[in-house]
């Protein structure tokens, strides 16, 4: 499908819609071709690849300093005094 990018305004859901199908769908200015909407293809990652994220999640959790984690009861703690008292 070739549509100028005058008239693909306003036609965007259907001209994805149209394109995550398969139809090839290029947008033209004054009649020259300009750009095409492509469907990206994900691949799942392999399991091998997906251990590596986890322990790459896993590992900066772990590299985490517990002197920055806090609970909801304590987490504006730093806005009072003592005395508890706007500080």
């Amino acid at each position: 499908m070739r549509i100028s990018v005058a008239e693909a305004e306003g036609k965007l859901t259907e001209l994805v819609k149209r394109a995550e199908s398969g139809e090839k769908v290029v947008l033209t200015r004054d009649g020259d071709p300009l750009l095409e909407l492509v469907r990206i293809a994900r691949t799942p990652l392999l399991p091998s690849e997906r251990r590596k994220v986890f322990d790459k999640i896993r590992d900066s959790k772990q590299a985490w300093s517990p002197e920055f984690e806090t609970d909801a009861a304590h987490s504006q703690d730093f806005l009072y005094d003592k005395d508890g008292l706007p500080g």
